[in-house]
C-alpha cells in the first residue's frame, strides 16, 4: 500500500482534531492576550426565530494584525528586509520599502487617522489605486483597531454610495486618480463627490493622496476633504506615532463586499484572530512562502479578496517581500510585463487569474516573451504559478506547466486553487510546502497535478458534494459543493450587520446542515476537487445537466481556440443547447462572427468525445473582445445568456443587466453586435425561444 502524502495527513488532523491543530498554529503568532481555546461552538438564534450552528475561533484572544505584519519583524531584527516592491509600468515608477520604513509610514498615518476622529471599531472606506499608500492605509486602519472596507478604485458612484450606506464609514481614504492600463488617468474627485452626494450617509472626512498624474483640485476643507501628504508631514514634524491597538479575536478586521443575487452587495466580515492564524499557515503551507528571500507577486487588486490576502496580509505575516503591481498583463507595455517582473524582482511565487494568462496567450501565441527570458536563465527563481478566480482549463495549465518545467526552478509547478471572498483563503489546492504545518521548510514534493482540478481540500475546510436534497453523492458524481460547519479560521462567520441574510444565503438551502458555496462540481476517488461552474451556470439539455466549465474545457482543447465562454441558448425542442463564444489564438483574429465550418465541426467532435453527443453545441460565435468579465477576471456568462435570449426573440437592442464590477462595458456592445451578425447570417431560423415557437 503506497505511503500517504503529508498533505492528506495534515488535512485529516485539521478535521479530526481541529482544536489541537489550530492551537498549534495560533502559537506561531504574537498575541497581546492568548486565546482561552481554539474554537467555541454555539447555537445562534435570529430575530426571525430561526436557529443555526455558530462557531468562533480563538475566543478570549486579543491580537493586532498590523503588529504581526510589521512590528514583529522589526523587533526580531528584520527591519532592513524588503517588505514592499511597487512596480508601476503605467507611471514608469518603482519604489521599495523595508519593514522599518513600512512601520514608520504606518504608525504615522495611524496617528493621523486618530487625529481625524477614527478610533477602535470605526469603519474606514478605502477607494484607491494600486499604490503603496493604499497598503499603508489598510495597515494603519488595522493598527488603531478600526475596520477597513476596500472598494475597487474606479467603481461607479452608485456602487460606492451603496457601500457607504452599508458600512457608514468615519472617513474615506482615496487618491486623486487611478490609471487603468494604457488609458488616461481617471479622476476620482467627481466619482467620490457624486457618491457622497447620492449616499444617505455622509462620511465626515475624505483623505486624498495627491498623484502627479492628475491632481484633486480644489481640496475643499469645509466638505471634510483633507490633503493626505500634508497631514502626514504635519504629524511627522510633531513626532506623532500610534502604537498597535489589539482587538478581540472575533472583532472585525475588514469588510469586503461581494455581489449578491438581489443586486445589493453582501458585506463579508473577516475576523481578526482567525484571519491571522489561517493566513499565516496558508502562505507557508500552500504557497511555499516562508520569510526573507521569498518574493510573492500577486497580480490582482486590493479591491478583491485575493489582493487583501496575498498582496497585503499573508506575505507580510511571513516576513517576505510582496510585489505591488500597477498595470495589466498586456498593454503596459505588452505581454512580456509579468515575466519582466519575475526576472527583475526575483519572484519565487506568482499568483494570477487564468483570464490574465489567456490575454497573454492571445497577444503572444507562441510564448516568445516567456521563452526569450527563460532561455537566458532569467526565470529560475520562480517555483510556482498559482491560478484562481475562475476555472482553469487544462490546456492553459498544461501549457504553463511545460514552460515552468523548461525554464523555471526545479520542480516548479502550476497550481490551481479554488476559493471565494467568503473563505478568505484557498479552500483547495496542492500544498507546495506541506511540512510548514510543523514549522519546517523542507518536506515532501507536492502531490501530482491533475489539470482541470483545483487540488485537494485545505486544512479546516470540510468539503462535500451533495444533491439538491442535501444528500452526499458518490465520489466522481457531480453535485452541489458544500462545506460542513465549522469553516476554517480565515472564513466568515456572518455578514456585516445582516445575520438573516447570512442564513438565507448560505445555510437555508440545506436546512442549516451545510454551507452552500454556490458552486457545482465533483470530488474524485483520490479527493481532488473539480469546480465545473456556478450552480446557476448549469445548462439543462433535454433534462440532462451539464456544467459550462466542462464544455468550455472541451472547446478550448482545440489548438486554435484561446478562450471560450459557454452559455445556454433557448431551443424549442430541448429547452436549451450549449452555445460557445470563442476567441481564436491567432494574432490576426478573423472578422466574421460565424466561424468556418471546418473549425465548428472539429470543436463539435471534441465536445462529443469529451462530454457526449447530447452536449453538442447549438452554435458558436467567434470574435475578439466580446467575452465580458469582472475586474477580478470572472466571466459574466449571465450577460451573454441574456443577449442570446433577447436575440432568440428578435429583440437585439433590448437592455441587459450589467453589473458594476464589469471590466469594460464596451465589451457588451461588441458581443451584441457579434450576436446580431450571427443571427442574421445563420441563427434566425435555428434558434427560437420556446415562447416564439409556440406562436407558430
Amino acid at each position: 500500500m503506497p505511503q500517504r502524502h503529508m498533505q492528506d495527513e495534515v488535512y485529516e488532523q485539521s478535521i479530526n482534531d481541529a482544536p489541537g491543530f489550530w492551537s498549534a498554529q495560533a502559537d506561531r503568532l504574537h498575541w497581546h492576550r492568548k486565546p482561552d481555546r481554539a474554537i467555541q461552538r454555539s447555537t445562534k438564534t435570529l430575530k426571525s426565530g430561526v436557529t443555526h450552528d455558530h462557531w468562533s475561533w480563538f475566543p478570549g484572544g486579543e491580537i493586532s494584525t498590523t503588529y504581526n505584519c510589521v512590528d514583529r519583524h522589526v523587533r526580531n531584527g528584520n527591519g532592513g528586509n524588503t517588505a514592499i516592491i511597487w512596480d508601476s509600468p503605467v507611471t514608469g515608477s518603482k519604489e521599495t520599502y523595508t519593514y522599518s520604513q513600512l512601520l514608520h509610514e504606518v504608525e504615522t498615518l495611524a496617528a493621523v487617522l486618530r487625529e481625524e476622529g477614527v478610533s477602535k471599531g470605526h469603519v474606514v472606506l478605502i477607494y484607491m489605486p494600486m499604490i503603496p499608500a493604499a497598503l499603508f492605509a489598510m495597515l494603519a486602519i488595522a493598527r488603531i483597531g478600526a475596520i477597513h472596507a476596500v472598494v475597487f478604485g474606479g467603481f461607479s458612484p452608485a456602487s460606492l454610495a451603496q457601500r457607504m450606506e452599508a458600512s457608514r464609514p468615519k472617513a474615506v481614504m482615496t487618491a486623486s486618480c487611478g490609471i487603468e492600463g494604457n488609458k488616461d488617468p481617471l479622476g476620482y474627485k467627481q466619482l467620490i463627490e457624486e457618491a457622497i452626494h447620492a449616499s444617505s450617509f455622509k462620511p465626515p472626512k475624505t483623505v486624498i493622496w495627491q498623484r502627479d498624474q492628475l491632481r484633486w483640485d480644489p481640496v475643499v476643507k469645509e466638505d471634510g476633504q483633507r490633503n493626505w501628504q500634508r497631514l502626514v508631514k504635519s504629524a511627522r514634524n510633531r513626532g506623532l506615532k500610534a502604537e498597535a491597538v489589539p482587538v478581540k479575536s472575533a472583532d472585525g478586521l475588514y469588510i469586503i463586499y461581494t455581489s449578491g443575487t438581489t443586486g445589493l452587495p453582501k458585506g463579508v466580515v473577516r475576523e481578526a484572530g482567525g484571519h491571522a492564524v489561517g493566513l499565516n499557515l496558508s502562505i507557508r503551507y500552500l504557497f511555499g512562502v516562508h520569510g526573507p528571500g521569498d518574493v510573492m507577486f500577486t497580480a490582482s487588486d486590493i479591491g478583491w479578496v485575493v489582493g487583501h490576502s496575498y498582496i497585503v496580509y499573508a506575505p507580510l505575516f511571513a516576513g517576505a517581500t510582496t510585489v505591488l503591481f500597477e498595470g495589466k498583463p498586456i498593454g503596459t507595455p505588452d505581454a512580456s510585463t509579468f515575466w519582466r517582473i519575475v526576472e527583475e524582482h526575483k519572484v519565487t511565487t506568482m499568483f494570477t487569474a487564468p483570464t490574465a494568462l489567456r490575454a497573454i496567450r492571445r497577444d503572444d501565441g507562441d510564448n516568445d516573451f516567456f521563452v526569450e527570458r527563460g532561455g537566458r536563465g532569467r526565470l529560475k527563481t520562480l517555483r510556482a504559478l498559482f491560478l484562481a478566480g475562475e476555472r482553469s482549463e487544462p490546456s492553459i495549465v498544461q501549457m504553463y506547466q511545460k514552460l515552468l518545467t523548461d525554464y523555471c526552478a526545479r520542480d516548479a509547478a502550476v497550481i490551481d486553487n479554488w476559493w471565494s471572498s467568503e473563505s478568505g483563503s484557498p479552500i483547495s489546492g496542492l500544498a507546495l510546502s506541506a511540512a510548514a504545518v510543523r514549522g519546517q521548510v523542507q518536506g515532501p514534493r507536492p502531490l501530482p497535478i491533475k489539470p482541470g482540478s483545483a487540488g485537494k481540500a485545505m486544512p479546516g475546510f470540510d468539503v462535500r458534494v451533495v444533491d439538491d436534497d442535501g444528500r452526499e453523492v458518490n465520489r466522481g458524481s457531480m453535485g452541489n459543493i458544500v462545506m460542513a460547519i465549522p469553516l476554517a479560521p480565515t472564513a466568515f462567520t456572518t455578514l456585516w450587520e445582516d445575520e438573516e441574510r447570512f442564513y438565507r444565503g448560505y445555510l437555508k438551502r440545506f436546512n442549516g446542515k451545510w454551507i452552500d458555496t454556490g458552486d457545482a462540481g465533483m470530488v474524485d476517488k483520490d479527493g481532488y476537487i473539480s469546480i465545473m461552474s456556478r450552480s446557476d451556470d448549469i445548462i439543462n439539455v433535454a433534462a440532462h445537466r451539464f456544467s459550462t466549465g466542462a464544455i468550455e474545457q472541451a472547446v478550448t482543447s482545440h489548438p486554435d481556440i484561446a478562450e471560450a465562454a459557454v452559455v445556454g441558448i433557448p431551443d424549442a425542442l430541448k429547452g436549451h443547447l450549449p452555445f460557445a463564444f470563442v476567441t481564436l489564438s491567432s494574432h490576426h483574429h478573423q472578422h466574421p462572427a460565424v466561424p468556418d465550418d471546418r473549425l465548428f465541426k472539429e470543436v463539435q467532435i471534441l465536445v462529443r468525445a469529451q462530454i457526449g453527443a447530447i452536449a453538442a453545441l447549438g452554435g458558436m460565435i467567434q470574435g475578439k473582445g466580446m467575452i465580458p468579465k469582472t475586474r477580478s477576471g470572472k466571466t459574466l456568462r449571465r450577460v451573454l445568456r441574456e443577449l442570446l435570449e433577447n436575440a432568440a426573440r428578435g429583440d437585439f437592442e433590448r437592455g441587459v443587466q450589467v453589473p458594476s464590477t464589469i471590466e469594460d462595458a464596451d465589451v457588451v456592445n461588441v458581443a451584441r453586435e457579434k450576436i446580431e451578425e450571427y443571427f442574421k447570417a445563420r441563427g434566425k431560423n435555428i434558434h427560437k425561444s420556446i415562447e416564439s415557437q409556440s406562436k407558430l
